[in-house]
């Protein structure tokens, strides 16, 4: 996993006030959190600040069992924050920290023996947009041998390349982004941004569409994949929650081999999600696959 990891200020109430509650987060923190929750084996590459929000962060990674050995504490910098408000279920992120914490990453510790010998590899995300690591997943990217899965996760405020999308989707086996991240890259629709990732040169790819569940398409063909039927309670890290259901679903069953395949992958990853969106947070509201089976009883998995 490269990417970043940071704090979220999750707006609430208390006592009639409004007060903002921190939350360890960050797409990429997230999946990789909710990966090791799934149980399969995950390590963590990215920046920290050095900083008690820093420190709690990669203590949070140890205890949900994910590696931190290529993980980089930077001296004298404060860990960024996102002040996350709500309309309704959904969040919206405003990010505060310069230089940002996650944006530090020495491409050196990237470990191209250890990517080369990875089943799965993962990035993308706002951390993109730092040089710094984007050098770091370029690197990571060219290593030959793991399955390629790539999340834009793009947010408006904060923005992401075009071009880097493209660049990244070119040789990803998996493309995994929302119908957000399609009208704020492209102004498209999940159907035309599909084509065009697929046309960019992605295996697969999966847009996922809220409580319509999640589009998923490879080659000239798409299906429509239904989402549970839940009671929302917070969509903070839904889309990450997904993310985390498609990787541990290759990491042990392999990659799909044709667009059943993947369908059928894809309906465990929106019941990952739905999961989560039932319980405030995101990393710490991953479930187990004991979680998944005890919530959704028909769900094979």
């Amino acid at each position: 996993m490269i990417g970043e990891a940071l704090i979220d200020l999750l707006e609430s109430t208390s006592g009639g006030e409004l007060v903002y509650r921190p939350a360890v987060g960050g797409a990429p923190f997230n999946v990789a959190v909710g990966i090791a929750r799934l149980g399969a084996d995950v390590h963590f590459v990215g920046s920290f600040g050095d900083d008690p929000f820093g420190h709690r962060l990669l203590d949070f990674l140890d205890k949900s069992g994910v590696g931190t050995d290529g993980a980089q504490t930077i001296p004298d910098v404060a860990t960024t924050l996102a002040v996350t408000t709500f309309q309704g279920h959904e969040p919206t992120f405003r990010f505060y920290g310069s230089p940002p914490s996650y944006g530090l990453l020495d491409a050196a510790r990237v470990d191209v023996d250890r990517v080369a010998g990875a089943r799965l590899l993962y990035c993308g995300s706002m951390c993109l947009l730092a040089p710094p690591v984007l050098a770091a997943a370029r690197r990571a990217w060219a290593v030959p041998g793991p399955v390629r899965v790539f999340d834009p996760n793009v947010r408006p405020v904060v923005g992401l390349n075009p071009d880097v999308v493209e660049e990244f989707a070119a040789t990803a086996d998996l493309v995994k982004l929302s119908s957000a991240d399609a009208t704020a890259l492209w102004g498209e629709s999940p159907e035309a941004a599909t084509e065009r990732l697929l046309a960019a040169g992605a295996g697969a790819v999966v847009v996922t569409l809220g409580s319509q569940g999640a589009l998923v398409a490879k080659g000239s063909a798409s299906v429509l994949v239904p989402a549970p039927q839940i009671t929302p309670v917070d969509a903070t890290g839904a889309g990450d929650a997904t993310m985390a259901g498609l990787s541990w679903g290759i990491l042990s069953q392999g990659k799909p081999a044709d667009l059943g395949e993947w369908a059928t992958l894809t309906r465990v990853a929106v019941h990952v999600a739905g999961y989560v969106c039932e319980s405030p947070g995101g990393a710490v509201a991953m479930p187990t696959v004991a979680d998944l089976r005890a919530r959704f009883v028909d769900l094979a998995v």
